[in-house]
C-alpha cells in the first residue's frame, strides 16, 4: 500500500522537504504528527517547490524568527498559519520576502505591534487576514495592494479613520472585516464609487462621525454589519433604502428612531433575509417586517416591546430563527402552527397561561423564565424535529413527558412538577442535557439513564428523590456535570470495589442529602475529568450542548462558591467543583484529592469527617474556595496552605484543629470567623497568639506514623505547579461576573 504522506510529498523537491523539515523544528510541535503537518503542503508539479503550505489550529508553538527558513520558500502562493500558538511578538518582517504570496492568514496567533511597511511589498495577495491580533496602526499597509479581494483587520488595535483611498486603491475589493478594533471619525466614500464591496463589516468600532450616508452609496452590498457602532445619533432605516442588493442587515446595539413608522416596503432594502436589532431600544413591534417575505432570521432581544406576539409574523414563508427574549411580551395574537420556524426564543418575558403549541418544523424551543402554567403540551412529543426544549423557571405543572428521551436538551428547572422521572431511556436517545431540578420529584433516579451515552449534564438537585448513590452513571464516557443536591439520597457513595472513576467529571454536587460512611483513600484516583486543565469540549468559553454558527445553549447551575449559593447563568468550561456538604460522612479525608489538580471549588462542610487535614491539599493550586467547616477534623492546618495564591476563600470553623494558621496573603486576610470554633488555634487573624509556643512535629511526620493512607499513597512525588495561576484567575473571573446571588 502507497503510503499516503509519500504519494502527497512526491511532487515536492528534497531540499524543500529538508526546508519544511526545519521549519517544524523550529518549534514545538507536539500539537501535530508529520502526517497532520504535511497534509497542508502542495508543491508545483513543474518545479517542485512549495506552493501551498497550510497549518492552522495548534501545531506550532513559539515564535517566528525574523531569520526563520520559511522565508526562503520563495515560491509559495498560499500560506495559513491561522489559530497557532505562538508565543505574542512582532510581526516578521521576513514575511515580505514571499512576494508570490496570493493569500497569507495570519488571524489568532498573539502578534502584536505595527505591521511591517515591507507588507506593502505582497502586491499579488487577493486575500489578507490578520484578525484577532493584537495589531496597532492605520490602513497605510494596504494602500499597495491592489489586487485585495478579502481584507479582514477585525479584532486587533487599528485606529483612525477609514479613508476613501481605502476604496479608490482596493477596486477589486469584495470583503472588507474591520470589527473590533478603534476606529473613529466618519466614513469617507467617493462622490462617484466604482466600489465593487459587497461584505463590509464596521461593528464595535467607536465612530463619532457621519458614516450612514457615505455607506448608502456602497450599493453593491449584501452583508453590512454595524452592530454597537456607539454612534451619538439614532439610525434611521431609511438610510439603508438605497442599497436594494442587501440580504445581512446587522443593527444590534444602537439606538433605532422611527421603526414603528415605517410600514412600505420601500423604507427598506426589499431583499432581507437576515435581520439583526438586538438592544435597540425598540418599545413596539415592528411593522414594517411583513413586508420582508424573504426574512429567514429576525434577532429583536433585549428591546422593551410589549404586548402580544402579532399573527402575521407567523405567516413569513421563509422565516426560520426568531429571537424575542428579553422582552415584554406577554402573549400571542394567533396561532404559531403553521409557522415554519424551526429555532425560537421566548426566554425573559412576560407570557402566561398555556404554553402554546409549537411549530411543526421546530428544532430548539426556548421559553424560559415566563409564567407559563398548567401542564407541558403533548404537543411537545408530537413533534419530530424537536430536539431542544427548555421550559425553565416557569410555573408549569402535572407529570414530566414520558417522551423525555426523544430530547438532546431537556431543561425543566424551577417549575411545579411532581410524580417520577420516566423510565423511558433507550439506547438510541441522543439526550446530552437534562435538568430538573427545583420541582416536586420523587421516586428513584431511573436506571434507564445508564443508555444515554452522550449525556453530559445531569441535574435533578431540590426534589423528594429517595435512592442511593448511582454508580452506574461511571459507565457513561462523557458526563462532566452531576447534581444531586437537596434530596434524600442515601448510604455510601464509596463502591464495594476499586475507586468510583468518573472519567470527565467537573462538577460533582452531592450537597444536603442522607449520604454516610467513608471514602476510601483512592476515592478520588480515576477522575481524570478534575485532574487536568484540559478545555471542555472544542475550546468554548463557556459549557453547553447546542453551539453551532446559529443558536449556542449554555449550562445554568446553582453552586455554592465562597460561602454564598450562586446562580450560574452560564459556567466556565475551566470550572471544577466537589460538593458534599450537609451530609453524614466520616472518615478521613481521602489523601488522593489531591490528585485534582484543575479543583477550584471544595466544600466538605457539615459532616463528620475525622483526622488531619491531608498534606495533598498542597497539590491544589488553582483552589479558590475551600470550605472544612462544621466537621472533626483535627491537628494542625498545613502550612503549605498559605502557598495557594488562589485561595480567597477558607472556611476551617468548628472543628478541633490546633497549632498555628498558616502565614499567606490570602488565608492573614479571612475574617476570624473562617478559624472560630477550634479552641487550640493561633495566629492571625485569630487574637491568640502563638509567641512562645515549641515547635511541633511536620504534618507529614504525623500522618506517615497516624494515617494508612501515607502507606498507601507517596505524595512526595507529586509535583505542585499545573498551570500559571494567571489563566485561572482570568477563568473564574468570567464565572463570577456573570453570577448572582440565589434567595
Amino acid at each position: 500500500m502507497t503510503n499516503p504522506l509519500v504519494f502527497g510529498l512526491a511532487a515536492c523537491r528534497p531540499d524543500q522537504i529538508q526546508a519544511l523539515l526545519q521549519f517544524k523544528n523550529e518549534f514545538e510541535s507536539d500539537g501535530c504528527n508529520l502526517n497532520d503537518y504535511f497534509h497542508g503542503v502542495t508543491c508545483d508539479n513543474t518545479t517542485g517547490a512549495v506552493t501551498e503550505l497550510h497549518l492552522p489550529n495548534g501545531c506550532l508553538t513559539g515564535v517566528i524568527k525574523s531569520n526563520s527558513i520559511l522565508f526562503s520558500l520563495r515560491h509559495l502562493r498560499h500560506l495559513n498559519l491561522s489559530h497557532n500558538n505562538f508565543t505574542p511578538s512582532s510581526l516578521p518582517s521576513g514575511f515580505s520576502n514571499l512576494n508570490k504570496l496570493e493569500v497569507l492568514s495570519l488571524s489568532s496567533n498573539g502578534f502584536r505591534g505595527q505591521v511591517p511597511s515591507s507588507f506593502s511589498n505582497l502586491t499579488k495577495l487577493s486575500q489578507f487576514d490578520l484578525s484577532h491580533n493584537d495589531l496597532t496602526g492605520g490602513f497605510q499597509l494596504v494602500q499597495n495592494l491592489t489586487k485585495l479581494s478579502t481584507l479582514d483587520l477585525s479584532y486587533n488595535h487599528f485606529s483612525g479613520t477609514i479613508p476613501s483611498s481605502l476604496l479608490l486603491t482596493l477596486p477589486l475589493l469584495l470583503h472588507l472585516d474591520l470589527r473590533g478594533n478603534y476606529l473613529t471619525g466618519s466614513i469617507e466614500v467617493p462622490s462617484s464609487p466604482s466600489s465593487r464591496l459587497e461584505h463590509l463589516f464596521l461593528g464595535h468600532n467607536p465612530f463619532d462621525g457621519q458614516i450612514l450616508e457615505p455607506i448608502s452609496k456602497l450599493t453593491t452590498l449584501k452583508e453590512l454589519v454595524l452592530s454597537f457602532i456607539n454612534v451619538s445619533y439614532p439610525i434611521d432605516l431609511r438610510d439603508f433604502s438605497s442599497l436594494k442588493s442587501l440580504l445581512n442587515l446587522e443593527l444590534s446595539g444602537n439606538i433605532l428612531s422611527a421603526t414603528t413608522s415605517l410600514i412600505s416596503g420601500s423604507d427598506v432594502p426589499p431583499n432581507l433575509y437576515r435581520l439583526m436589532m438586538k438592544g435597540c431600544n425598540i418599545n413596539e413591534f415592528p411593522k414594517f417586517l411583513k413586508t420582508l417575505q424573504n426574512l429567514e432570521r429576525l434577532d429583536l432581544s433585549d428591546n422593551q416591546i410589549k404586548g402580544k406576539v402579532p399573527e402575521w409574523l407567523w405567516s413569513l414563508p421563509r422565516l426560520s430563527i426568531v429571537s424575542l427574549n428579553n422582552n415584554s411580551f406577554n402573549g400571542f395574537d394567533g396561532s404559531l402552527h403553521k409557522s415554519s420556524v424551526t429555532m425560537l426564543d421566548l426566554s425573559f418575558n412576560n407570557f402566561t397561561g398555556s404554553l402554546p403549541d409549537p411549530p411543526l418544523s421546530i428544532k430548539l424551543f426556548l421559553a424560559s423564565r415566563n409564567s407559563f402554567t398548567g401542564d407541558i403540551p403533548l404537543s411537545t412529543c408530537d413533534r419530530s424535529y424537536l430536539d431542544a426544549l427548555d421550559l425553565s423557571y416557569n410555573n408549569f405543572s402535572g407529570a414530566i413527558p414520558q417522551c423525555l428521551s426523544k430530547f438532546k436538551i431537556l431543561n425543566l428547572r424551577k417549575n411545579n412538577l411532581h410524580g417520577i422521572i420516566p423510565n423511558a431511556f433507550s439506547s438510541s436517545s441522543p439526550l446530552q442535557t437534562l435538568d430538573v431540578g427545583y420541582n416536586r420529584i420523587s421516586g428513584q433516579l431511573p436506571s434507564s439513564l445508564v443508555n444515554c451515552s452522550s449525556l453530559r449534564f445531569l441535574s435533578v438537585d431540590h426534589n423528594n428523590i429517595k435512592d442511593l448513590f448511582p454508580f452506574w452513571l461511571k459507565v457513561l464516557p462523557d458526563l462532566q456535570v452531576l447534581t444531586l443536591s437537596s434530596n434524600t439520597f442515601h448510604g455510601p457513595i464509596s463502591p464495594p470495589q476499586g475507586p468510583l472513576g468518573f472519567p470527565e467529571l467537573r462538577i460533582l454536587d452531592l450537597s444536603d442529602n442522607k449520604f454516610t460512611g467513608s471514602l476510601s483513600p483512592d476515592y478520588f484516583v480515576n477522575w481524570s475529568g478534575s485532574s487536568s486543565n484540559k478545555m471542555y469540549g472544542d475550546g468554548e468559553m463557556y459549557m453547553g450542548d447546542y453551539t453551532n454558527d446559529l443558536y449556542s445553549y449554555f449550562y445554568g447551575l446553582d453552586l455554592q462558591y465562597k460561602g454564598l449559593n450562586m446562580e450560574n447563568k452560564m459556567v466556565n468550561t475551566f470550572y471544577t467543583a466537589i460538593d458534599f456538604s450537609g451530609n453524614n460522612f466520616s472518615g478521613q479525608i481521602p489523601e488522593s484529592i489531591g490528585f485534582l489538580t484543575a479543583l477550584i471549588a471544595l466544600n466538605l462542610s457539615n459532616n463528620s469527617f475525622t483526622g488531619h487535614i491531608p498534606m495533598s491539599f498542597a497539590n491544589l493550586t488553582g483552589l479558590e474556595s475551600l470550605d472544612l467547616s462544621q466537621n472533626k477534623l483535627s491537628g494542625e492546618i498545613p502550612q503549605e496552605l498559605g502557598a495557594l495564591s488562589f485561595l480567597s476563600y477558607i472556611n476551617v470553623s468548628y472543628n478541633q484543629l490546633k497549632g498555628e494558621i498558616p502565614k499567606g496573603t490570602q488565608i492573614s486576610g479571612q475574617p476570624e470567623s473562617s478559624f472560630e470554633g477550634n479552641a487550640g488555634l493561633c495566629g492571625i487573624p485569630l487574637q491568640e497568639s502563638c509567641f512562645g509556643t515549641s515547635e511541633p512535629p511536620t504534618q507529614w511526620e504525623k500522618q506517615v506514623d497516624d494515617e494508612e493512607e501515607g502507606e498507601v499513597l507517596n505524595w512526595r512525588g507529586v509535583a505542585i505547579g499545573y498551570w500559571p495561576g494567571l489563566l485561572f484567575g482570568l477563568a473564574i473571573g468570567h464565572v463570577i461576573a456573570l453570577n448572582k446571588p440565589s434567595g
